[in-house]
């Protein structure tokens, strides 16, 4: 199971994320539940050296759902230790600072694959009880449909 850490001393590292909202046409949100942890969550993930955020939030959703997205609007900065110190399953604890995105799609079809048990849509007054702690900040950021990115 992936938790929230409080102690900052134990993140071996930090790292730089992207995470996507992507809503349907009903206004569900696209969520993909995770094999690392079992839990559910906006797609993303790291992103790599030599690569933009606006390529790493593509690749991410691209690689972990099968979509071809573009990101429309940055929803928010994410740094802050409360709800960026995430510890995984293995024991490794790390700081992330992550920008979210809404994205819209643009082609594909959805697929899991390694990194995604399951794919779906949820009306967002009924997210799955198993969401990540830190995603739940990001979802209601998105839905607020503030135009001024948050900085949290």
């Amino acid at each position: 199971m992936i938790t929230l850490e409080r102690d900052p001393t134990r993140a071996i590292g930090v790292r730089p994320a992207v995470s996507a909202v992507i809503f349907d046409r009903r206004g569900r949100l696209l969520l993909q539940q995770r094999s690392d942890g079992g839990q559910w969550g906006l797609p993303g993930g790291s992103v790599e050296i030599g690569e933009s955020v606006l390529d790493a939030v593509a690749r991410e959703v691209h690689e972990e759902t099968g979509l071809i997205v573009k990101a429309r609007r940055l929803i928010g900065v994410y740094s802050a230790p409360a709800l960026q110190l995430v510890r995984y399953p293995d024991g490794n604890v790390w700081h992330y600072v992550s920008l979210s995105f809404e994205c819209t799609v643009r082609g594909g079809a959805l697929q899991t694959c390694d990194e995604t048990l399951a794919l779906a849509y949820f009306p967002l007054r009924r997210l799955p009880p198993t969401l990540l702690a830190h995603h739940r900040v990001r979802i209601r950021d998105a839905s607020s449909r503030r135009v001024a990115p948050f900085i949290r």
